[in-house]
Parts: structure tokens; sequence; C-alpha cells
């Protein structure tokens, strides 16, 4: 048998889908639409941005290897409805866009939380985004991937996190400037433990911006604890 016709009936290699998992863990959703919910969390490793308010640099490195399979197996032991991907930054493993599919498959309400600086527009088109644009507070505003915009629908949110005033009138210039309020809900919120959460209210109350203010439920239950 020549040497063409073997490699032609060689069973074809495909690679594991295969994701760096910090955590997976049970919780109430803290914030964006599904507040409140029971929500299982999984937690991908691995961020290339450096924000100024990060609360989970624990994300950065650690983690364990482990299959869709062996992934979707965890998240079922829960039985919530809900399930949040996160990180860290999920979209910079590529396989967090299969298994993304595979739990809306598996009938779940789905949710990303996403930096906003990487391409959205794999996603799966039944998962809930949640993008951040990145105030100059967090010192990588310059990392906005101004493109994911134009992708966005209703289901979709944009979160803006501030630590000052220069944040919020910041935030204010980029909503007008993209035209963001026409595309999604936008959701403002005080860096914790950084800006008051009654100044932001007022600010907002007082120029009639029409965005949802929201404080991280989770915080404000258990503090600044991982894996809540």
């Amino acid at each position: 048998m020549n040497a063409t016709v073997e490699r032609l009936e060689r069973p074809a290699t495909r690679k594991l889908a295969r994701l760096r998992i910090n955590e997976i863990f049970h919780s109430l959703q803290g914030e964006a639409d599904a507040v409140g919910f029971p929500t299982v969390f999984v937690r991908l490793t691995g961020c290339p941005l450096r924000c100024g308010y990060c609360d989970t640099e624990y994300a950065f490195h650690a983690g364990e290897w482990m299959s869709l399979e062996l992934i979707l197996e965890r998240v079922a032991a829960y039985a919530a409805a809900h399930v949040c991907v996160t990180g860290g930054e999920p979209l910079a493993q590529p396989d967090c866009l299969p298994l993304l599919a595979r739990l809306c498959d598996a009938g779940y309400r789905v949710s990303l939380e996403t930096s906003g600086a990487l391409d959205i527009a794999g996603v799966d088109p039944r998962v809930a985004r949640v993008v951040d644009v990145k105030t100059p507070g967090s010192g990588e505003s310059a990392r906005n991937r101004v493109e994911n915009f134009a992708l966005l629908c209703d289901r979709d949110q944009l979160k803006f996190v501030m630590r000052s005033r220069g944040d919020y009138e910041w935030s204010k210039e980029f909503l007008r400037t993209h035209a963001l309020l026409e595309r999604c809900q936008v959701l403002f919120s005080p860096s914790f433990g950084e800006l008051s959460p009654t100044d932001l209210a007022e600010w907002i109350l007082a120029d009639r911006l029409s965005v949802r203010f929201q404080l991280q439920l989770h915080k404000i239950l258990w503090g600044d604890v991982p894996g809540k």
C-alpha cells in the first residue's frame, strides 16, 4: 500500500475541545439583567487586560484543564436555570465559543461576561452578552473594541464601571458619540469601595440619563470574597 492511500485511510484526528477553568460555583447573579437569580458561574482562567479595578486577579493564572463534557457535568450538578461564563476574559480561550453553544443546547439561560476588548461576533446568538466599556480609570480604555457595538441587540448589555466623576463624564460622552443607548441596555456601576454609590445615583438623576444604575449584589451580601 503506498503512502498516499495510507494517509487517506487513516482516521482523521480532531483536537478535543477543552478549557482552563479557574472555578465553577453556584451563587446569586450579582450584576446585569439576571441579577438575583441563582446562577452557576463558569470562570475561565486568563485575561489579556489589567484593569485598575479588577476584582478577579486570582483568575489570571490558576486553573484546571477540563473537557466540555466535564464542565457540563459540573454545571448540571447545581440544577440551576442560569449559567454565566466569565473570567478573566473568557473569549481569550477559543474553545469558549463551543462551550457557550453547548450550554445553550442543554437548555440553560446563558450569559457571557466579557471585557469588550475581543471580537464577540462568534458568540452564539442565544447568549446574552454583557460587554464592558473600559473607562479611563480602568487604565484600559484604549482596548475598547468599538466594532463590537454594531453587533449588539436588545438582549445584550453594556457595562461601565466607574472610579471617579471623571469616569462618569467620559462615559456620558462615550454614550453620545457611539449612540449606545439606542443599541441595548446600558449599566452604570461604581467601582466597589472607590466611588460612592449615592454620588453616582445622584449624577444619573441630575442629568436625566437613561441608564440602569447597578450595585454588585454579591459584594453587598458577602463582601469581596472569591467564589461568591
